[in-house]
């Protein structure tokens, strides 16, 4: 029995095939491709899509196995909006375009920061779905005559044959999601122009949504059961199993991202408090359960350093053990252990109201750096490290299992 976890993400779109055993038997990868123009950075739905399914067929056919359930993993705030015959009708904007600048600035003089972290539980910025409807609404007349919204993962699912649907830890992600009421938050709504009616009906991460019917995908993929893994983020921190209570995940890439599991939702006075650290509050994959997002551009300072002293990663992780006070090895190590410190700071936060973690689990690409690495364990001292190549695509394949009964709800693929 083979499930493909399909991870459609801001650079591109990944997927992964596995047997029952976590055993991967074909990949597949496809660019994401965005247009910069006067307005900011966007692409359209049919370019989006395509990304996803080419990356579904490339693993499909490298596997060349029936696949039995399909999960989709996206990035999230970016929509698709719809007209009564399903077409698309704007442009898909990314979600991290600041074309909005206006709107954020009306939305901190209207509902204010401490209203919106406490009630939607993000920091008031730009990065959110709601600031950027208002955009469209404004700028371009064909958003208003839009019947629905689709978030990434959701337009994906719907175009391989789903139902509409949002899963709840995307709808967190949208800036209109009441976390406390668990409900979308009428004023938010109300705000940008939006309406409940143009939002799909909420639901489970590894709740099935469907089967595949679309032609444009491999026939191996053939009725395989749909169903969301909800954001990129927290599908990665399910596939390196750091999902449990108390885990979090060190997801150390470009976009370093620290991924908090907690039980019970903090009071929204707390939440507002987490949101003004810039550490987002949303539902979790883990159905019942709460997860606490904090990001930092450190990823980014590394690779930048690299790209700038032009020196190999391995060379320079040696210089910077051998002569740390001069030269590369210093410029090196006091980039990572600003990096190193932007990740305490918000591990730190995370603790003040949810108290300590548990566990500390590390994946992405900066693990393969020994001078990352020890900066990270000096830090954390019971740091662990997942193997997981494509954790995020592990993920969503894992909630596929569980949605199609192969495993249980709270099993995971492969061995542990």
């Amino acid at each position: 029995m083979a499930f493909a976890g399909l991870d459609v993400g801001t650079t591109s779109s990944k997927a992964v095939v596995y047997d029952d055993e976590g055993t991967v038997l074909g990949t597949g990868r496809a660019p994401m491709e965005w247009d910069t123009g006067p307005f900011g950075t966007q692409t359209d739905s049919e370019r989006l899509c395509r990304s996803a399914f080419d990356a579904l067929n490339f693993a499909a056919k490298a596997a060349g196995v029936s696949v039995r359930a399909v999960g989709v993993t996206s990035m999230g705030e970016s929509g698709v909006l719809v007209d009564a015959q399903g077409r698309s009708l704007t442009p898909v904007i990314a979600w991290h375009d600041d074309r909005d600048r206006a709107e954020v600035a009306d939305l901190t003089a209207t509902i204010g920061p401490e209203t919106f972290g406490g009630t939607a539980g993000k920091p008031l910025r730009g990065q959110w779905s709601l600031t950027k409807h208002r955009w469209l609404l404004t700028h371009d007349p064909a958003a208003r005559d839009a019947v629905r919204r689709f978030d990434v993962a959701g337009w994906v699912v719907h175009r391989l044959g789903g139902e509409p649907a949002l899963e709840l830890s995307l709808a967190g992600r949208t800036g209109w999601f009441d976390l406390a009421a668990g409900d979308w938050w009428d004023d938010a709504l109300a705000w940008s122009g939006a309406t409940r009616s143009l939002m799909a009906p909420l639901v489970a991460a590894g709740a099935p949504v469907g089967a595949v019917t679309s032609d444009e995908v491999n026939p191996l993929l053939c009725d395989a059961v749909l169903t969301f893994a909800g954001h990129d983020h927290q599908a990665s921190a399910l596939g390196a199993r750091a999902t449990g209570p108390g885990h979090e995940l060190d997801s150390s890439g470009t976009a370093e991202a620290l991924v908090r599991t907690i039980d019970t939702l903090p009071a929204r006075s707390d939440v507002a408090r987490l949101a003004a650290a810039g550490i987002t509050t949303d539902p979790s994959v883990e159905v019942g359960h709460w997860s606490l997002l904090g990001g930092t551009e450190g990823g980014l300072a590394q690779q930048r350093t690299l790209e700038r002293l032009g020196v190999d990663l391995a060379e320079l992780d040696r210089a910077a053990a051998e002569n740390p006070g001069a030269g590369p090895g210093a410029q090196w190590r006091a980039v990572v252990e600003q990096a190193a410190d932007e990740a305490l700071a918000l591990h730190r936060a995370m603790d003040d109201v949810v108290g300590p973690a548990t566990r500390v689990v590390v994946t992405g690409g900066w693990r393969h750096s020994s001078e990352v690495m020890r900066a990270k364990h000096s830090r954390f001292p019971d740091l662990q490290v997942s193997t997981a190549d494509e954790a995020g695509a592990l993920g969503a394949a894992t909630l596929a299992a569980r949605a199609c009964g192969a495993i249980g709800p709270h099993d995971h693929l492969g061995a542990s």
